[in-house]
Order: structure tokens, then C-alpha cells, then sequence
């Protein structure tokens, strides 16, 4: 089996894996990734949202609707946040926007990128 990695971040060269002497086929890898795939489909969040769900809850607390994922892959660089609160009502889309990166600013600082929806509940 032949993957491609970065060397130099630049160049593509192929590396051959082998493991203890073995190689691995490419199917055991494939069920291995699937695998993975499944378990952070079913398991909770990750710590990263946790943590930023509770700076949001703290922050808006009349949030209707609060939802944080990590769309990196689990790595904590880039996250999704879904905010629903009255708080929002009478502000511009890019006032909202504010006030959610000012409740994220500590948190802003170890991220790659954010992408922020926020919204008033309809009465």
C-alpha cells in the first residue's frame, strides 16, 4: 500500500507504510476509517464544543436554539455555531455576529477559522 504525504510542505513524494513488519492492506485502513467515522458519529461532543457551548450559554442565556460543531475534523481549529436568542432582536446580522466573537475571544485565539449563524426566534 502507497500513501501520499507532504515533505517539505511542498514537494509529493509517495511513502510506503509497513507497521511491526506487516504491512497493512488497504481494506484493514478503510474498515479502520470507517470505524472512526462511525464512533465520533455516535459519540458526544467533542471537548472544544463543550467548552464553547458553555461560554455561549453563559453569555446568551435565553438562547432558544445553541449549536457548536467542530468541522475540523475533531482538531478544535474550526468550528460552526448556531445561535437562536431574543438577545439578537433590534441588531443587524453583523452586530450578532459581534457579540458572539466577543464572547469567543479567548477561545477565537487557538482557532484556524469560525463561521457564525445566529437568529431571533420566530414568535
Amino acid at each position: 500500500m502507497t500513501v501520499v504525504g507532504f515533505v517539505n510542505n511542498t514537494n509529493y513524494r509517495p511513502i510506503s507504510i509497513m507497521l511491526a513488519f506487516k504491512r497493512i492492506s488497504s481494506s484493514t485502513i478503510i474498515s479502520a476509517l470507517r470505524y472512526n467515522r462511525m464512533q465520533r458519529c455516535l459519540s458526544t461532543q467533542t471537548d472544544g464544543e463543550v467548552r464553547i457551548a458553555e461560554v455561549l450559554k453563559e453569555k446568551f442565556p435565553l438562547a432558544s436554539k445553541l449549536k457548536v460543531v467542530d468541522i475540523s475534523g475533531g482538531c478544535g481549529a474550526m468550528y460552526e455555531i448556531h445561535v437562536e436568542s431574543s438577545e439578537f432582536k433590534g441588531k443587524r446580522t453583523v452586530q450578532q455576529h459581534q457579540l458572539v466573537n466577543q464572547a469567543l475571544k479567548d477561545e477565537i485565539q487557538g482557532m484556524h477559522g469560525l463561521r457564525i449563524f445566529t437568529d431571533i426566534p420566530k414568535q
